[in-house]
């Protein structure tokens, strides 16, 4: 976590009236909607002066693990001419992780698996990434050099 996020962290957590969950669910909820907020402001900073356009979408997960709950949790679009990166998340909870974010690359029809992002796992309280297809492949701290190796598709 960087020195502004941990400074963020700990002004909301100062602030009144701060959100109180009924359960851990809801509190994890909350986190991946407002990571996902946080990770687009990222990418915009990210990308400013390049041409290529964000866009939020919605996306809605059930998880099965809080009983069939459906929630509503912000997704990203990075479009480039006729190619689009697309940040699109999958699941709340699952493989020792808590938010789940699959980033593929859409072009010529076809839409091919980048990666996954993962906002927390056993190991990580922040943003780490793995590989398409290689679960078991480390990845590491998501970052804006990680960011930029990933999109480069985009430019093909």
């Amino acid at each position: 976590m960087s020195a502004k996020e941990r400074f963020l962290k700990k002004l909301q957590d100062k602030q009144p009236g701060r959100n109180v969950f009924e359960n851990r669910a809801q509190a994890d909820i909350a986190e991946f909607q407002q990571q996902m907020s946080q990770l687009q402001e990222n990418m915009e900073t990210w990308l400013t002066g390049t041409g290529i356009q964000t866009q939020s979408t919605s996306v809605s997960l059930v998880e099965l693990l809080i009983g069939g709950k459906t929630f509503s949790i912000p997704g990203i679009q990075l479009q480039y001419e006729n190619r689009m990166v697309k940040f699109t998340p999958v699941f709340l909870y699952g493989q020792g992780v808590t938010g789940c974010v699959e980033a593929s690359l859409c072009g010529e029809g076809i839409p091919t698996s980048l990666c996954r992002l993962f906002m927390r796992s056993t190991e990580q309280n922040h943003w780490t990434w793995r590989p398409a297809g290689w679960s078991t492949q480390p990845g590491g701290v998501f970052s804006e050099d990680v960011f930029f190796n990933m999109i480069e598709g985009l430019l093909s």
